[in-house]
């Protein structure tokens, strides 16, 4: 048995859907969007790649180069493909959200709203248009069934596992899902697509924000956001410095405050503990572990439950409050407002407003909600 037949025995294990059903693969022009297409056509499966692009200024978000490299990936396996747009989508449902959040102080996760919104809403809507039975992705994730429930896995490679990400699609969508490169590690999807000769083979993964591109992130945003200086100060309330409007600092963020050690502090490097949006103050410590920045639980609101339903609360379970975070052992109940209270068993660090708490019990994600 070669390499490939291998993959593709283990690939077939893990689908309840057999070929030669017709599957659309989002692709992105990446290398894992275009091996989970590969793997799909090679098992025997009618596979129609769909393109899509949310933003309109081609100077923001290299689209044009990402769609040519779907066109020629498409046209080494031989199959259709097409581009379609979301913009209107995703500006009224993932960047208006975006800005709003920010102008309230918060920091939003934009990558989480438009996979709910925009891949696992809209464009599993136009795949079953073109009366597809699956949408695929290169998301490192895998599809579980456990008495008829449809779960949601975390990846093979924990390195690249994003469930994180799709914390917050319907359970109707997962059922609609197929993940192909879950299964697998990294390398070994860059070694599928070297051996098929995939022209996407060794191009770099995309990392950040795809509206924003390689720009810098404050004349990016400010260009939709007037921001207004204001005082940095410390817990205690001394002044220490001047930011540049708080919607343009993070909790945790210690790059970019413009502020050195002082000669009555401790010399340590300062970050972002809190801001005070009424008052527009930035709230600075130094030290990385100072207290200020840890906390034993967080409130979260808008929780969203992969199975349909909420769990039997207090739920014993792990979370994570970031992408690249080890799971924390915690207890989810109920808080006196109505909302999520999530007690953890060692503080945490950096909690931030609008970021996504997520849930594991083992390799399932159970979900997650914004923290509050």
């Amino acid at each position: 048995m070669t390499m490939l037949e291998k993959y593709l025995a283990v690939l077939e294990n893990t689908l309840t859907l057999k070929p030669p059903a017709k599957v659309v693969v989002g692709m992105s022009g990446g290398v894992d969007s275009a091996v989970s297409a590969f793997l799909l056509k090679e098992l025997g499966f009618d596979v129609v790649g769909l393109f899509m692009k949310n933003w309109e200024e081609g100077e923001e978000c290299p689209a044009e180069q990402d769609w040519q490299d779907v066109v020629q990936t498409a046209s080494r396996m031989n199959i259709p493909c097409f581009s379609i747009s979301f913009a209107k989508q995703y500006q009224d449902l993932v960047f208006e959200e975006f800005l709003e959040e920010l102008k309230k102080g918060h920091t939003p996760n934009p990558d989480i709203l438009c996979n709910r919104e925009i891949k696992f809403k809209h464009l599993l809507a136009k795949a079953q248009e073109l009366n597809a039975e699956a949408l695929a992705t290169g998301h490192y994730a895998r599809h579980g069934l456990r008495d008829g429930q449809h779960l949601l896995l975390r990846g093979l490679d924990r390195n690249k596992d994003q469930t994180y990400f799709l914390s917050a699609i319907t359970q109707e969508a997962l059922t609609h899902s197929i993940f192909p490169v879950g299964s697998f590690l990294k390398p070994d999807i860059r070694k599928i697509a070297e051996e098929a000769k995939i022209p996407v083979a060794k191009k770099k993964d995309s990392t950040g924000i795809c509206f924003i591109g390689k720009r810098d992130f404050r004349p990016f945003v400010g260009k939709f956001l007037g921001f207004t200086p204001g005082k940095m100060v410390t817990p205690e309330g001394k002044n220490v410095g001047v930011h540049q409007g708080v919607a343009l600092y993070t909790i945790g963020q210690r790059k970019g405050l413009g502020i050195g050690g002082t000669s009555d502090g401790s010399g340590d490097a300062w970050f972002v503990v809190g801001k005070v949006v009424e008052e527009n103050l930035l709230i600075v410590a130094q030290g990385e572990n100072h207290p200020a920045l840890f906390k034993n639980s967080l409130e979260a609101e808008e929780p969203s439950w992969i199975a349909g339903y909420e769990p039997a609360l207090p739920l014993h379970c792990t979370a994570k409050i970031r992408y690249r975070q080890e799971d924390t052992p915690c207890v989810v109940t109920k808080s006196a407002t109505g909302n999520l209270h999530v007690q953890f068993e060692q503080p945490q660090r950096a909690i931030t407003s609008r970021q996504s708490v997520v849930f594991y019990l083992d390799d399932v994600c159970l979900g997650g909600a914004f923290i509050k």
